[in-house]
């Protein structure tokens, strides 16, 4: 290795090594960034090294850090933010809590499954881990434990179900990955619905047979008999969600608006769905409007750091050298893939996605469109693997939501023997999607025709 690849790799070692800290993530990339670009010049105006980072270089950082600052479709994250935070005051999974239980209440797993089903419009209405997860925690642990539901099964459903935000669209993860990747937001939201509602109905098998086999562990709840009113309720209850979903990918699917637009236009559909509830008053709107500043400048916080770190370690030759090092594997360009996910799998347990998709993600997408593959199909893939990074040791950020939240008795090691059936179904989704790459691809070829 030249004098760039050995800094290169002393950067990259470095990252992983200073993550263990539990020092700020973004001060960790820039203060990174920042010290091995002085490194460079230090090295390369007393030892005359010919590194690639230089006093000209610094500005190139400079430029392209403010660049991310103006970059427009970076505007839909407050939005999708406000969106999901305003939507978890509004009442809205409460009811649909109430209505699905007495659809599937009667059924060995049914509480489970109404659960799942939940999870999935809050997916697609709100996008965010947290908010998801807590939710869902409140509102299903307790009765699904109330019934005489094993302890790790209930758990481990309400985490599983709660990080399916990250992939079903909008999902700010996708956000930021087309913004890395360089491709369509509204691509990448057609992408990821399929897989995404894909790994729901996985679950939801699982569950069901869960309920066959093992009937005292998910047995059949108490519940209202169910009757046309229960049905009308139930309509009721599902419209909210279903009129914000078709307001945000409708808007964006059918070409009325760009994912920046259809932002603005969730996060309006969400102060009248709050508004129309009166759920919303001054104190709320206040510690919405808080939390979505808060989340939002830790977001940029991260994506500024990371940009830095980014393009000092390109300077270094860090993605040359790494291209280089995936392309001599000694497989095709199939093991290849397999290699970068198995990679991205076993990084998940130690980092968090936004770290994997803001300083992975560019590194090896080069490589990917090298070998020729839809750059779509891997950024889904991709994603399927952070999403089980939420649910890993130690981690794993969707455990530690639902713990502190969860009833007594549910203990960290119960809910790590829950989750670990839904990881290895968010395996076989990955199986499944990677070999059957329509299911991926077809939707965004259908879009624009």
């Amino acid at each position: 290795m030249n004098p760039n690849e050995v800094l290169a790799v002393a950067m990259f070692a470095s990252f992983i090594g200073l993550v263990f800290t539990g020092f700020p993530v973004a001060w960790i990339l820039g203060g990174l960034a920042v010290a091995f670009t002085a490194l460079a010049i230090v090295f390369n105006a007393d030892f005359n090294f010919p590194f690639a980072v230089d006093w000209g270089y610094t500005s190139l950082v400079v430029d392209r850090s403010w660049n991310v600052m103006e970059n427009w479709v970076m505007v839909a994250l407050p939005m999708f933010i406000f969106m999901g935070l305003l939507l978890d005051r509004s009442g809205i999974a409460n009811q649909l809590m109430v209505s699905f239980s007495r659809l599937f209440g009667g059924l060995r797993g049914g509480l489970a499954v109404a659960i799942a089903l939940i999870g999935m419009l809050l997916a697609a209405t709100t996008g965010i881990i947290g908010a998801s997860v807590v939710l869902l925690a409140l509102l299903g642990l307790p009765v699904m434990l109330q019934n005489g539901y094993d302890r790790s099964l209930a758990a481990g459903a309400v985490c599983a179900v709660g990080t399916l935000g990250i992939l079903i669209p909008p999902s700010i993860m996708l956000v930021l990955m087309a913004d890395r990747m360089a491709m369509s937001v509204g691509d990448l939201f057609l992408g990821a619905l399929f897989p995404g509602a894909m790994l729901g109905g996985l679950y939801i098998v699982y569950l069901l047979g869960y309920g066959l086999l093992k009937p005292e562990g998910a047995p059949a709840g108490k519940h209202d008999p169910m009757d046309w009113r229960a049905l009308g309720d139930l309509g009721v209850a599902i419209l909210p969600p279903a009129f914000l979903i078709l307001a945000v990918l409708g808007s964006i699917f059918f070409g009325l608006a760009t994912p920046t637009e259809a932002a603005g236009v969730g996060a309006a559909g969400a102060l009248l769905l709050a508004a129309a509830k009166r759920k919303i008053d001054l104190p709320v709107l206040k510690n919405v409007l808080l939390q979505t500043t808060r989340t939002t400048a830790f977001i940029f916080g991260v994506l500024l750091g990371a940009t830095a770190f980014a393009l000092v370690l390109r300077g270094l030759g860090g993605d040359e050298l790494i291209e280089r090092a995936l392309l001599n594997l000694p497989f095709g360009p199939t093991g290849i893939i397999v290699t970068i996910l198995f990679a991205t799998f076993l990084l998940g347990f130690f980092l968090d996605w936004i770290e994997l998709t803001l300083i992975v993600l560019p590194l090896v997408s080069p490589v990917v469109v090298n070998l020729g593959f839809d750059p779509i199909w891997f950024t889904v893939l991709f994603a399927v693997c952070l999403q089980t990074s939420f649910l890993t040791p130690p981690v794993g950020f969707a455990i530690f939501y639902l713990k502190g939240v969860a009833p007594p008795g549910v203990e960290v090691r119960t809910i790590y023997r829950g989750v670990a059936p839904f990881i290895a179904l968010q395996l076989i989704g990955l199986v499944i999607l990677f070999n059957w790459r329509e299911l991926v691809t077809w939707l965004p070829s259908q879009a624009y025709r």
